[in-house]
């Protein structure tokens, strides 16, 4: 089967799965689901969603946030991990993007990756989730997937990403970026994968 023929074959099986599959972080808005992607940097999605109820409780805003003093930033924030790089990345971004973007989260990859704590999948799920713009954002599961399902050959997230754009339109981008690590989660994990029974890799 032609890698193409095997990316089609995915994505139906995708769609069939998780039709329409919802943003895992909790987000009101641009600006929480900033917050909430850089927060997720090597913690799950659930644990994100039980801190930042308690951030915005004590910082509710933008402006709030600015003018915080990291370490209280970084007490409500630990249980996540890398918390003192992520609270002084937090107000920092939040400085920048009052100084220099009118309160407003910026729309442009450029604009977004110039933030502190904001690298390129952040900025592609900023992009994608919080303004619709076509993006792939590749994260460790969907890294996984493509190499286990020889759709990428696995030798970084940046080749991973450029590979997957090829094999779909984008108008398929951001609902296969979500649709993969839900897939991942529940049929095929880093640790204890049964191939024989995974939708996919039973067959690829």
């Amino acid at each position: 089967m032609k890698k193409s023929e095997r990316a089609q074959r995915i994505g139906h099986i995708l769609d069939e799965l998780f039709p329409a599959p919802a943003v895992p972080l909790s987000h009101r808005d641009p600006f929480s689901l900033l917050v909430a992607v850089v927060l997720s940097a090597q913690c799950t999605d659930a644990r994100v969603n039980l801190i930042t109820p308690h951030l915005f409780a004590a910082y509710p805003d933008m402006r709030a946030l600015a003018a915080a003093q990291v370490p209280q930033v970084r007490e409500i924030i630990r249980s996540c991990g890398l918390s003192n790089t992520k609270a002084a990345a937090l107000v920092g971004l939040s400085q920048q993007i009052l100084a220099h973007h009118d309160g407003h989260v910026p729309d442009t990859f450029e604009a977004l990756e110039a933030l502190p704590g904001v690298g390129h999948k952040t900025a592609s799920v900023v992009m994608s989730q919080a303004f619709g713009v076509p993006a792939f954002p590749v994260d460790t599961h969907i890294h996984r997937c493509a190499h286990r399902w020889k759709l990428s050959n696995g030798r970084s997230v940046v080749q991973t990403e450029r590979d997957l754009k090829k094999l779909y339109p984008q108008s398929q981008w951001n609902r296969l970026h979500l649709q993969i690590i839900y897939f991942a989660r529940q049929y095929c994990p880093a640790r204890g994968h049964d191939p024989e029974v995974c939708p996919i890799c039973s067959w690829v």
